[in-house]
């Protein structure tokens, strides 16, 4: 059976990339995967999904086949979570696929990578 090990993004500056990641999610570098091209991000326990950032010079789609979902608890959370991760450096994206009540709202992190904030409790 397998299991979810990694998720790889790419990153024009991953020194940068690698800031904003650990900030927003609290995760710290796995000591022997860290450099400026590549750099692997865990949960500080260990144990989870880790995240991986690697050098690219790949365009940023505008609608990626592949995202990230981070989840709030409810609007209150997922408005605080949003406005901490913009004050980190996240970018709110004019997305043009929202339904007419989104549970989510879309965010790019420094490099363009568009991620969601879910709103668990929506509905």
């Amino acid at each position: 059976m397998l299991s979810m090990g990694t998720i790889v993004m790419g990153a024009a500056d991953v020194p940068r990339a690698a800031e904003f990641w650990s900030r927003a999610l609290g995760y710290v570098p796995r000591e022997e995967e860290t450099g400026d091209d590549w750099v692997v991000l865990v949960p500080p326990g260990g144990a989870g999904t880790a995240l991986a950032l690697g050098l690219s010079d790949t365009p940023v789609q505008e609608h990626p086949r592949v995202h990230l979902d981070l989840f709030a608890r409810d609007a209150a959370d997922q408005e605080a979570e949003v406005a901490r991760l913009v004050s980190l450096g996240a970018q709110r994206v004019d997305w043009d696929l929202y339904p007419d009540d989104p549970d989510f709202v879309v965010l790019a992190d420094p490099e363009g990578n568009r991620f969601c904030v879910i709103d668990t409790g929506h509905g």
